[in-house]
């Protein structure tokens, strides 16, 4: 008799729902989006749809219509009726007893929430705390999938020595990127975060943050810096869909300027607001 047991309770395995056979818990298998809002308006939505296509083709997860997606977050979003929303959302290969291989003709399983975002001024006007840790992620980073277990270890880590993001460093020692963020160092008037690679997710408020840059007439450079040359930068500061910019101000136990946000990452800041509204 095959048996399965949720939590303390044992029930036939033929019985079992659908979501404690999904591949998504049990291999990572699928992949994600986390889209915001303004003031009832979804940002950048156009940009996060593509993206999830593209990550949806990447891992092959077929027999998916991103116009059903796109109308399924829409109306989630306008039935919560939150002006400031985080839209999360995710699809998997699909449920089945566990194999490595799935069968031809799963069908992909669909999850979307829609909570608050409270704005977090202090991060905005204080500044955090962040430190270097090793990069353990897979090698497509540029795929947004379900396989974050790195990124959370990072985390906890960051947040066990008293800092709110971690940044991650290769084997060659060079930074990547935050293990929830995009990463970016300001030298006088230049702007450097790591080019877009298999091990750079192509962040949506990345690609903001350059067009920012560009109308404050900050020079861009797209290549990878090390945990040493970014100690030694004017400014930093990471990016995020659902904080935007945020201030950098200690680094490795050093202190970044003077310690407070840097002028050009405040103005940075200003530009980014122009899309939103």
């Amino acid at each position: 008799m095959q048996l399965a047991m949720i939590q303390d309770k044992i029930v036939p395995f033929e019985q079992l729902e659908g979501i404690y056979l999904d591949r998504g818990l049990y291999f990572g298998d699928g992949v994600y989006e986390v889209i915001r809002s303004y003031n009832g308006r979804i940002f950048a939505f156009e940009e996060h749809m593509q993206r999830f296509a593209r990550s949806l083709a990447a891992i092959e997860i077929k027999n998916v219509d991103i116009n059903d997606i796109r109308s399924r977050v829409k109306k989630t979003f306008d039935t919560a009726g939150i002006p400031n929303a985080k839209i999360y959302f995710h699809v998997t290969r699909g449920s089945g007893p566990r194999s490595h291989v799935s069968e031809d003709n799963i069908k992909p399983s669909f999850f979307l929430t829609v909570t608050e975002i409270v704005p977090n001024v202090e991060k905005k006007t204080k500044g955090i705390s962040a430190i270097t840790l090793p990069d353990l992620r897979w090698k497509r980073c540029d795929i947004k999938s379900l396989n974050l277990l790195a990124n959370v270890l990072a985390q906890r880590e960051a947040a066990k020595r008293g800092c709110a993001e971690a940044i991650l460093v290769d084997e060659k020692g060079l930074i990547t990127e935050g293990a929830s963020s995009a990463f970016f160092a300001i030298t006088r008037k230049n702007l450097q975060t790591a080019p877009l690679t298999a091990n750079i997710l192509p962040s949506v408020t990345r690609k903001f943050v350059l067009k920012a840059a560009e109308n404050a007439r900050l020079s861009v450079v797209e290549k990878s810096l090390t945990p040493e040359q970014a100690k030694q930068a004017d400014e930093l500061f990471i990016a995020v869909t659902t904080l935007d910019i945020i201030p950098v101000i200690k680094f490795n136990d050093v202190v970044i300027g003077d310690g407070k946000p840097g002028e050009l990452t405040r103005k940075l800041m200003d530009e980014f607001q122009l899309f939103i509204k």
